[in-house]
């Protein structure tokens, strides 16, 4: 782990880093979506990023400043599926090669892009095997360099600079802003921009019911994990507990921490379909389904909401937007 403390003067250098490569995403209103919310919500899509998510922001902030021999050593990563493609397609840019642990239920299509992008991938159990102890072992036999998915400064601050777009491309104030929160990478680095940015913007993170790690943490004043549930659709958002470097930012800024339901997530996917006309998986529709139902007032405000990744599995997807998805947490439950 890196000495540098993430911070928002590495967020603007962060911008000119990735500037050449990194999509700057739309942000997208839609006049349904105020009318039944009853306030203007302004959605982010990071699901137009490179490799489907925000992912790749902080994965080519970090990559592009190896040095020859480390782009001559290689580059290892562990990730559910959206960090893990995100460092593939910035390893490829940069001519080096990516080994990605991932747990063997991650999405085929994760998987998949993984390896169109040429990276290597190991599986693991991610119930029973440490992706940490996988991931530098890895990294030790060769000599290659490890590139966590949130607590590294360099991760960090890429992922900030969608906050920075954000608060560019807005035409006013913002009131709240949600986004989806597992390690904390994402929310840290907007955290910074809106710190230092829009201070009166309360930031909440928003996570799985059974995946609520955040919301422990900050009941705690402390890092703290959840007990093991069962696996939710919200795939990239079942880290168990939140980052070193992340947790404290977080701590700082955030006005505090939302949970849905596989369900409300499955919904939130739906309706991005249907109404926004958006590809959105469930994890990325994290702070939309806060927002559909009713966890946070939305009326008179200007609420920005993230949609951090779009690589849902297309069988998920057509169980979804069919009707036919039932939790897993539910008799005769089937994706």
């Amino acid at each position: 782990m890196s000495d540098r403390t993430a911070s928002y003067e590495g967020v603007l250098d962060a911008a000119r880093q990735i500037a050449r490569e990194a999509v700057r995403t739309p942000l997208i209103e839609s006049p349904a979506l105020n009318e039944q919310m009853g306030g203007r919500v302004l959605l982010k899509a990071e699901t137009m990023q490179v490799a489907g998510a925000f992912k790749f922001r902080g994965a080519y902030n970090r990559i592009s400043r190896f040095t020859a021999d480390e782009l001559a050593a290689g580059v290892v990563a562990f990730s559910s599926g959206n960090h893990a493609q995100g460092v593939a397609a910035a390893a490829r840019l940069m001519g080096t090669r990516a080994v990605i642990v991932m747990p063997a239920d991650s999405p085929a299509i994760k998987i998949a892009g993984v390896k169109a992008f040429g990276g290597e991938v190991r599986l693991y159990d991610r119930w029973k095997e440490s992706r940490e102890e996988i991931g530098a072992q890895v990294a030790k036999e060769r000599g290659s360099v490890l590139v966590p998915p949130f607590d590294d400064p360099y991760v960090i601050e890429g992922q900030g600079t969608t906050a920075l777009e954000l608060l560019d491309q807005a035409d006013g104030p913002i009131d709240q802003l949600l986004c989806c929160c597992s390690g904390g990478g994402l929310m840290a680095g907007i955290n910074l921009v809106m710190e230092a940015r829009s201070p009166q913007t309360k930031t909440w993170a928003v996570e799985p019911e059974a995946y609520d790690d955040t919301a422990r943490s900050l009941a705690a004043g402390e890092r703290m994990s959840h007990p093991q549930g069962p696996p939710s659709i919200c795939d990239s958002l079942q880290t168990p507990i939140p980052g070193v470097l992340t947790f404290p930012i977080n701590q700082r800024v955030l006005s505090g921490a939302l949970a849905i339901s596989d369900l409300e997530a499955a919904e939130a996917v739906a309706y991005a379909f249907r109404t926004l006309k958006l590809v959105v998986e469930p994890g990325g529709a994290a702070a939309l389904a806060a927002v559909l139902a009713g966890k946070i007032e939305t009326k008179g405000r200007t609420t920005a909401v993230i949609l951090s990744g779009g690589n849902i599995d297309p069988g998920l997807f057509a169980a979804i937007i069919e009707g036919r998805f039932v939790p897993a947490t539910q008799p005769g439950a089937a994706a």
